[in-house]
């Protein structure tokens, strides 16, 4: 049986006779302006997402990122440095009014109007047309925020020395890696007296360096434990003389030998 155009039909239902393959729609008369979802366009978004990933995991492996040690409120040595896209709040709340007794202003209520003004743009604005010039209030908002980020972002960036943070401040890799006895006697007197500033490792941190590379003796270790040294005061330890002995030998195990080095400037 045929019916409407040319089509044919078995009996008098509506099921086609010839099954035809579900293909998506033909837009070539629309070339340009849409395509089917499923492959075409999610193919092209998938290879360009993933050449994308492929370049930024080898940007990463090339070059690695500068860890900084962990921060920690008992080293007052230490300033920490939030990452690149958090620097422009970083940098806005040294300001006078946004930190100190302000910073409830400069860390939550400015944020939060200003992201919400971003926000809220395309509600301000709802003309119907798209070019900048016709759009002032979504396209102010926008080019006042990136400014704003910007300079910011630029104002912090020039008052950091990332070479000597990097200097003073980057993880000792091949310390955090090194294998230290802590069942050691002498690793719960280091526990008490010494990680606070040297780390749980013996890495080292901010302005206190790692004990693993110290090439003193045993009386040497004590007796900067008793009287310190450079940045170090005296009387940090404050256990009993059999408690430093087993402090010094365990610090003076762990240690690495250095031929020619008997200044002991490491520890």
């Amino acid at each position: 049986m045929h019916r409407g155009k040319g089509m044919k039909f078995v009996g008098d239902s509506r099921i086609p006779a010839e099954q035809k393959a579900n293909l998506p729609k033909d837009y070539s008369e629309y070339p340009g302006r849409t395509e089917a979802f499923w492959p075409n366009f999610l193919l092209k978004e998938w290879l360009v997402g993933s050449v994308f990933l492929i370049g930024f995991l080898i940007l990463t492996a090339a070059h690695p990122s500068p860890l900084e040690q962990q921060a920690d409120p008992t080293n007052a040595g230490y300033i920490p440095l939030p990452d690149w896209y958090f620097l422009f709040l970083y940098q806005f709340l040294k300001y006078q009014y946004a930190g100190g007794n302000f910073i409830v202003i400069g860390a939550i209520i400015i944020p939060s109007l200003a992201f919400g003004a971003l926000l809220l743009a395309p509600f301000l604005d709802r003309g119907p047309v798209r070019r900048p010039s016709k759009r002032p209030i979504s396209v102010g908002l926008m080019m006042l925020g990136f400014i704003a980020t910007f300079w910011l972002t630029y104002e912090a960036v020039e008052h950091a020395d990332y070479a000597e943070r990097t200097e003073k401040y980057a993880v000792n890799v091949e310390a955090v890696e090194a294998e230290v006895n802590t069942e050691a006697p002498g690793y719960a007197i280091y526990e008490q007296n010494c990680m606070s500033c040297h780390g749980d490792q013996l890495q080292g941190q901010g302005n206190y360096p790692s004990l693993l590379d110290t090439a003193m003796s045993v009386e040497q270790i004590k007796d900067i434990a008793r009287n310190g040294i450079g940045e170090m005061p005296a009387g940090v330890f404050k256990g009993s003389d059999e408690e430093l002995q087993q402090l010094a030998e365990f610090i003076k195990a762990q240690g690495t030998e250095k031929k020619g080095s008997g200044t002991g400037d490491n520890l």
